[in-house]
This record gives C-alpha cells, structure tokens and sequence, in this order.
C-alpha cells in the first residue's frame, strides 16, 4: 500500500506541476492591466478534448482472451506554456493529457475497468496541418473488476506507448484514429503479478478550442 500511495501521489505532482502554467496565464488573462495583443500571444491553457472508444485485446492464461471496449475522454493541455519559459517553442503540438476512462470488459466475462492515465503526446508535423500525425505515451492507474490469474490485485497501474493521427475536416473538429499498446501490473505490491498486456484501436472525435 505505501507503493501504491507514494506513486499515486508522484502522479499528481507531476500532473500540477506540468499544469501549473496554464493555471497561472488564466490568472494573469483576468488582470485589466494586461493588454489584449499580449493575452493573444499566449497559447491556450485547455487546447482539446477528446472523445474516444474503439476495441481491446489481449491475452490470459486459462481463460478466454481478454476483450474490452474503452470509452475515453482526453482533456488535451497545451505544454507550450511551459517549453516557452525556456525559450522553446516548436510548431509540433505538445500536450499533457489527462484521460480518464471506463471499459466494457466483454471477455473472459462481463465486467468493467475504471480508471485514469496521464500522457504526454508530441506532434509530427507543425500544428497547423490539416493532417497531425502524434506519438504519445502515458502511465495511470486502473481498477479493474475482473478477477485473473495474472494479477493477485484488482487495482493496477497502467503504461501506454500510442501512435495517432488526428484530421481537421472542419476548423476546430478533427477525426481522430489511434493504437496504443498497454502493460497493466500492479507494480509487485503483490503477487502474483505477471501483467496483462493489451493493444487497442481507438477512434473518435477532437474539439479544439
């Protein structure tokens, strides 16, 4: 348990400070004194969100395949605030992610995963393309109702590498394709703990703001 408090709280610490900036411009937008070109300047703190399912697989020992349908909503932070404080400022996009998710567990029987992951995601080409292909990886927690021999716990840690494209067919909405490839374990608090490894296809729809 000090394992799962201490990365839980790692976790946050990391998600406020890397958002820290994007709470600090909003503070700074409400001031009169501060002109309108200036608070133009400056990226937008919440940049997207995103709506996302698509399908899950992957295998255990002694039952049937693991098979899921995930339903996720990605709240997209534009890290520029950040790189900018040290003069960086690429064209790509640069986002935190925080993602929190619910899963429709279909086999090896009906149950459910419920959870939240925290990602970095980088863009390929400069933001202003129609066509973004990214890369993304992130860690989180999950728990998960499904009793397996692989995990003697039901809550477990979660780590994702993905590659996604995102098309703008409108100015701010974009049709969004995604893989991911997932480790779930619970970080050896107990055992056993073997890992469930799981790769997804997800689609749906970002909003850019």
């Amino acid at each position: 348990m000090r394992k799962t408090a201490a990365s839980l709280i790692l976790i946050l610490a990391v998600s406020f400070f890397i958002s820290q900036p994007c709470w600090s411009q909003e503070q700074e937008a409400e001031t009169p004194l501060q002109s309108e070109s200036t608070q133009e300047s400056k990226p937008k703190c919440l940049e997207a969100v995103e709506f996302l399912s698509g399908f899950g697989w992957g295998k255990l020992r002694g039952k049937e395949d693991y098979r899921l349908i995930p339903f996720i909503v990605g709240f997209d932070f534009n890290l520029k605030n950040l790189t900018q404080k040290f003069n960086f400022n690429p064209p790509q996009l640069i986002q935190f992610q925080i993602e929190p998710f619910v899963s429709s567990v279909l086999q090896p029987e009906a149950n459910a995963e419920i959870g939240s992951s925290f990602a970095l995601k980088v863009g390929i080409l400069p933001q202003t393309a129609k066509i973004q292909p990214y890369i993304k990886v992130s860690l989180g927690m999950v728990y998960m109702s499904q009793h397996t021999k692989e995990q003697s716990t039901q809550f477990n840690f979660i780590e994702y590498g993905g590659l996604g494209v995102h098309y703008f067919f409108r100015k701010n909405t974009a049709f969004t394709l995604e893989g991911r490839y997932r480790h779930l374990s619970n970080c050896s608090i107990d055992h056993p703990n073997t890992g469930i490894n799981t790769a997804f296809v997800v689609a749906g729809i970002a909003y850019q703001f």
